[in-house]
């Protein structure tokens, strides 16, 4: 019972706001605006009105929603090794970011969906045209943040690994890397969303499948209730990896809650 109220406290904006949703768009009975029951029942017959033997799961599951969620997740996964390799080397010299930092500055500039014209010349229409163009974004957040998270380790946490002899192969891993992830996880999160949108913009451009093409031929097609089916799905993407990057932040970064309670026990004692 405690379960439930708490997921109504939690959720009563919310589920307020979709019955109202409900109720003016039912009121007003424009065709752009379908009430959220249409949109579900839409859900229902795109993605979940398969065979039994493929867990109710249509084409569209396995043509358009997997291939999606796969080139988020492989060009995100691509950004953070980019990012904090590079951003950890950068962070460690003295004077790396005085040379690239002004080319950084003008290259996050860019719009990236301004470059899909430039990686569909270089690269033509394909998967690797999108995982560059959500590299490109994506990869800004991590690799700033990265550096400033590793220019952040302070003198105590130097002299205590100095004092543990701390072999210079394990400094990275052990001391720098630590320190600098509550900063990592906040770039990490701004460019799972980057990721998430380029990965939309990047299947609305000469291609067959994927979300975003879904979502564009919906609308093109005037068949809104499917257009705004997708748009949920993206909502509930957004949602769910951004829930699950959470869950893993909390999880690695347990020891800095636990070290602040303490420190704020013998503070008060």
């Amino acid at each position: 019972m405690s379960t439930v109220l708490g997921f109504l406290r939690r959720w009563s904006l919310f589920l307020g706001l979709v019955v109202l949703w409900e109720l003016a768009t039912r009121l007003a009975n424009d065709p752009f605006f379908p009430p959220p029951t249409t949109i579900l029942q839409k859900i229902g017959e795109l993605w979940f009105s398969g065979p039994v033997s493929r867990l109710f799961l249509t084409d569209d599951v396995y043509v358009d929603i997997l291939p999606s969620l796969g080139r988020v997740l492989g060009g995100w996964s691509i950004a953070v090794v980019l990012g904090v390799g590079l951003g950890t080397a950068l962070g460690r010299s003295r004077t790396g970011m005085d040379y690239v930092g002004p080319l950084f500055a003008f290259m996050r500039a860019i719009p990236p969906p301004t470059l899909i014209p430039v990686f569909l010349v270089l690269l033509s229409i394909g998967t690797t045209m999108k995982l560059t163009t959500i590299v490109f974004g994506s990869v800004w957040p991590i690799l700033l943040n990265t550096v400033d998270g590793v220019r952040s380790v302070n003198a105590t946490q130097r002299d205590t690994a100095r004092s543990f002899r701390t072999p210079q192969r394990y400094w990275i891993t052990l001391v720098v890397l630590p320190a600098a992830l509550p900063k990592i996880f906040a770039g990490l999160r701004l460019s799972l969303s980057i990721a998430l949108i380029l990965m939309v913009v990047s299947e609305m451009v000469g291609v067959t499948d994927g979300i975003g093409f879904e979502l564009i031929f919906s609308q093109q097609r005037f068949d809104f209730p499917a257009m705004w089916s997708w748009i949920v799905l993206l909502g509930a993407l957004g949602y769910g990896l951004n829930a699950l990057l959470l869950a893993v932040e909390r999880r690695m970064l347990g020891w800095q809650q636990t070290s602040g309670a303490t420190t704020a026990k013998t503070s008060g004692a």
